[in-house]
């Protein structure tokens, strides 16, 4: 985690506030703040909350108080909320009034950044919650795959197939989002119909299917479904620029080309957001 931090240069104070542990140094940062000044963050791409932890964490800090400073920035006459939130939830359900808090001055796409980090590292999101906050990235940002790779430290390919679960039904993702599937479980069923891919999601909770089992059963949806249709082969130059437009714009774009010369360009967006990320990137 802190190669991965200083790889993209948030400077060892912000690193270090991502990590367990409270240095002296960091200590000497931190002054108390009033929780009746903070804000929630409105970049948090956590959307759920375990009661249980939640619970354990505001026994501790009753006990011992809160331990590990919060990280917020300036916002009106208070503060935002970027990293600790937990503590800081907890710190309010203990009815405490003030909560040691470190403050820096970040925009809006580093303390996203930051509270993407903070929560993958902690293995709190689920992978649904990931693709939104990289997409989010994407689409109101303007950022490009790569750059989002870059910023959380992941590869690309792994931004790519994250943000590939948000083309999946409602359904399939709000069971990623209660952790009924995991991304490998629901990855295969990308690109289906969504009845078939619906069906597949609701046996593989009910039979526990591992991932690979579920990608085999996916395979065979797909032999089935494509068994009586013809195949048609794609211009390798049009998959390419397929690909290369997809990668671009962070979305699925398909191109039909006709024998005539003329064709089509289909680009899939799920939500507003991601048709408004598009236009934007056009109109640059």
């Amino acid at each position: 985690m802190e190669k991965r931090l200083k790889k993209r240069g948030l400077g060892k104070g912000l690193g270090a506030l991502l990590s367990d542990v409270a240095t002296p140094e960091l200590m000497a940062q931190a002054s108390t703040v009033p929780i009746s000044k903070i804000k929630p963050n409105r970049y948090q791409p956590r959307t759920r909350f375990a009661d249980k932890e939640l619970k354990s964490l505001t026994e501790s800090v009753r006990r011992d108080g809160v331990l590990m400073p919060i990280l917020l920035r300036p916002c009106g006459d208070g503060y935002e909320l970027i990293a600790g939130e937990r503590r800081w939830r907890a710190a309010q359900a203990a009815s405490l009034l003030e909560i040691p808090a470190i403050v820096r001055d970040v925009d809006d796409l580093q303390a996203l950044e930051l509270a993407i980090i903070e929560n993958e590292q902690r293995d709190d999101l689920t992978a649904i919650e990931s693709a939104r906050a990289y997409q989010k990235m994407m689409d109101e940002f303007g950022c490009t795959q790569q750059q989002v790779a870059n910023r959380i430290g992941v590869s690309r390919v792994q931004v790519s197939n994250v943000t590939r679960l948000l083309q999946l039904p409602k359904k399939i993702q709000k069971m990623i989002g209660n952790r009924e599937l995991s991304m490998g479980q629901a990855r295969p069923l990308v690109g289906l119909p969504p009845i078939q891919s619906e069906k597949l999601a609701m046996e593989c909770v009910i039979h526990a299917w591992s991932a690979r089992q579920m990608e085999q059963h996916a395979k065979q949806a797909v032999k089935t479904s494509t068994a009586t249709k013809p195949v048609r082969r794609m211009d390798p130059d049009v998959a390419a620029l397929q690909d290369e437009l997809t990668r671009t714009l962070g979305l699925p774009v398909e191109i039909r080309c006709k024998k005539s010369g003329a064709g089509e360009m289909r680009i899939r967006y799920t939500r507003p957001a991601e048709l408004d990320g598009v236009l934007s990137r056009l109109r640059r």
